[in-house]
């Protein structure tokens, strides 16, 4: 009598059925069962005698507190952006420029705005030459000039007409100097730039913000025939303030996609799923809690896998996490895009899936024997 232990207080008994079918069952039965046997027999981590039967390209490394920082990449470091600091800012008159000029007390040399004109409308735009017309006293250089040097020029040459004037002069339109912010924003555009210096972070706020796929990690900003990188996270995670420039006229500020970053977690866990590596760095135990956790039961807690793949080897990273440090060592192993985490299935359960695959057909066998 061939007889198979499913649990202690029940098995299935073939001595009914003829010798041909019992020998049938037997040769299909054994080499399962010996499989199992294997697999209870597995030790994890592989033995040194596992890694000789391998490929020459495939290396097991057992994980423990000896060696797993060395397999592990670091905690991303944000760095300083190569992006010149601006020096203090103070805007610039340009071309095209709409400059407003008033003196005290002196109505026939001011310009009433009205209430149907705006000051931009009734004020001084600044011409291709780099100047504007006053009365009196004719062509007023402005390009390249601030507005403090303007005025005081414009209260020198007055003065010859009038007494101690009082001048006061204003950019009305800011139309000279812009940057342009492209990329992951919600509206790219054009922005002018005034008075108020313009920080990256302010520029990209002013173009409806990141989208939910920048990658403010690598934000560029294009000056002078130059391309510079910066780190906007390195801004607002670590207060590295260089990494929020001031930005200057022709500045061209792209925030780029981000790129896929992706660890796969398989096998015997409770969701089975994608982890995006692109947002935030995670370590080896956050993906599997994440995912549920290992399943109850089912897996083999002494065989967590890790596939990672080099340029000329595939290394797989074995972790007992049968035992609390097993749990504790994977908050130290930072997964990386590419890898495959696979937590093998117990080896009680494969026998037990085995099994529940062969009894239909066992009691099939059964059914026709009776018939």
């Amino acid at each position: 009598m061939i007889t198979i232990a499913l649990s202690p207080a029940s098995h299935v008994s073939f001595s009914a059925a003829p010798r041909g079918l019992r020998r049938a069952f037997a040769a299909l039965v054994l080499p399962l069962f010996l499989m199992a046997c294997a697999d209870g027999h597995t030790t994890f981590p592989l033995s040194s005698d596992g890694q000789g039967a391998l490929d020459e390209t495939v290396e097991v490394i057992a994980l423990d507190a000896t060696n797993i920082n060395s397999f592990s990449r670091a905690a991303r470091v944000p760095q300083a952006t190569t992006l010149p600091a601006t020096p203090n800012w103070s805007y610039r008159v340009g071309v095209g420029d709409i400059l407003s000029v008033i003196v005290f007390n002196q109505p026939e040399l001011t310009m009433p705005a009205g209430p149907q004109r705006s000051a931009a409308e009734s004020g001084f735009q600044v011409g291709q030459d780099g100047s504007f017309s006053y009365p009196f006293i004719g062509s007023v250089p402005a390009r390249g000039r601030s507005v403090e040097a303007i005025r005081a020029e414009i209260a020198t040459r007055l003065s010859a007409f009038i007494p101690d004037p009082q001048v006061d002069v204003r950019v009305a339109s800011f139309n000279a100097q812009a940057v342009v912010v492209t990329g992951e924003v919600k509206s790219p555009n054009r922005q002018a730039l005034r008075s108020v210096p313009l920080t990256l972070i302010e520029a990209a706020n002013a173009a409806g913000g990141f989208t939910d796929a920048a990658d403010m990690r690598a934000v560029t900003v294009q000056r002078a025939g130059r391309l510079h990188q910066v780190d906007v996270e390195g801004f607002l995670q670590a207060g590295l303030l260089q990494n929020n420039p001031v930005l200057i006229d022709g500045d061209v500020v792209n925030i780029p996609r981000r790129r896929a970053e992706e660890a796969y977690l398989l096998g015997e866990v409770a969701k089975p799923d994608v982890v995006d590596l692109s947002r935030e760095q995670i370590t080896l135990t956050q993906a599997i809690t994440r995912r549920g956790g290992l399943n109850v039961g089912r897996a083999n807690a002494r065989g967590v896998l890790v596939f990672r793949a080099y340029e000329s080897m595939t290394r797989v990273f074995v972790l007992d996490t049968s035992r609390p440090e097993g749990l504790l060592l994977g908050t130290r192993f930072m997964l990386e895009p590419g890898d495959v985490v696979y937590v093998l299935r117990a080896p009680l359960q494969r026998w037990n899936d085995t099994i529940t695959r062969v009894l239909p057909t066992v009691r099939a066998i059964d059914t026709v024997q009776g018939l």
